[in-house]
């Protein structure tokens, strides 16, 4: 039995509308047209969706869903796009709406910070109810950039008084105590990831006079034993690499009106053979504690350019083929 083909048509408001819909040399519309069975055709200004009548519904919800995000203001990605198309499969592209209404921060030069995905928002509104939170995925999901515009919100608003980030010093093959220079410049390769957020959202200068009034602390982890933290937004880095005392040792740290957000990718330990991650340990551990919170991050979570989504993908495959 064949499928009957039914036309639907979409109304824009001028011709600037159907540019930032189907993007520059109509990258947006190629996307859409290679995921979406439809036939798309945009006269003077309006867009007629032509296919299988569910198929062309899919179409439909995601043009009206990218095209409110463009009359608020919002300016499309080619990620925006690609990831709007996953949940229009499901008819869930409204749920994008969403994302965009609200911002969690500013940039030090004005520029607004939203969550992007889902996973994100699930995670951001975590971090905000639970005093320890998991973020657990594959790499370029955020974990640790939300974390430290969370930390910085919380240390302005004035629920925290300093900001703690700390990642274990295990890398691929180096030892700290070869390396040139005193302690900070030892720490500070590790660090660096840590930083570029924190310019990113303060700005280089604010990040320094922070730094010197002891407000935002950034330290190897082993710096946190025998020390109670109170008031403070904890953000442990790269936990795949702590050993199961470390993760053990870190969580016990955690004082009164303070906060903990533990970042980690599981498919990136660069532990030495035979030596047990603590944040798999800690996993399996810890799930039934009620206050604490796990977000598993997906592929689908990977803000980065769309070509690092499919990188982690291959792998993952590669990895299961392998076991």
């Amino acid at each position: 039995m064949s499928q009957q083909l039914v036309t639907i048509k979409i109304s824009l408001q001028n011709a600037s509308e159907g540019l930032a819909l189907f993007g520059p040399q109509d990258i947006f519309l190629k996307l859409i047209e290679e995921n979406l069975e439809t036939g798309i055709v945009l006269r003077e200004s309006e867009i007629s969706i032509r296919g299988e009548h569910r198929e062309v519904e899919k179409a439909q919800q995601l043009f009206e869903v990218l095209l409110e995000l463009i009359r608020n203001g919002y300016i499309l990605t080619e990620r925006d796009v690609l990831y709007a198309i996953d949940l229009a499969k499901d008819f869930r592209a409204d749920q994008l709406l969403d994302l965009y209404k609200g911002e969690i921060a500013v940039t030090f030069r004005g520029k607004p910070i939203r969550v992007k995905t889902i996973g994100q928002k699930h995670y951001v509104t975590t971090i905000k109810k639970r005093n320890i939170v998991f973020g657990i995925g594959p790499a370029g999901t955020g974990k640790t950039y939300l974390a430290v515009v969370l930390a910085i919100s919380a240390l302005k608003e004035g629920s925290v008084k300093r900001i703690i980030l700390t990642r274990p010093a295990v890398e691929a093959g180096e030892s700290l105590g070869f390396l040139p220079g005193d302690l900070q410049e030892k720490v500070d390769p590790y660090l660096r990831p840590l930083y570029d957020a924190l310019y990113d959202v303060m700005g280089p200068e604010q990040t320094a006079k922070a730094l010197e009034r002891g407000l935002i602390e950034i330290a190897p982890l082993a710096y946190m034993r025998g020390r109670t933290l109170d008031d403070s937004f904890i953000i442990l880095d790269e936990a795949q690499n702590t050993t199961p005392e470390q993760m053990k040792m870190f969580l016990t740290r955690l004082g009164f009106g303070s906060k903990m957000v533990i970042t980690g990718d599981v498919t990136q330990i660069d532990l030495p053979k035979g030596k047990k991650s603590g944040l798999i340990e800690a996993k399996k551990i810890l799930q039934g504690i009620e206050e604490i919170g796990f977000v598993q991050f997906a592929e689908s979570d990977v803000v980065r350019h769309s070509l690092v989504q499919k990188i982690i993908v291959a792998y993952d495959r590669a990895a299961d083929s392998q076991s």
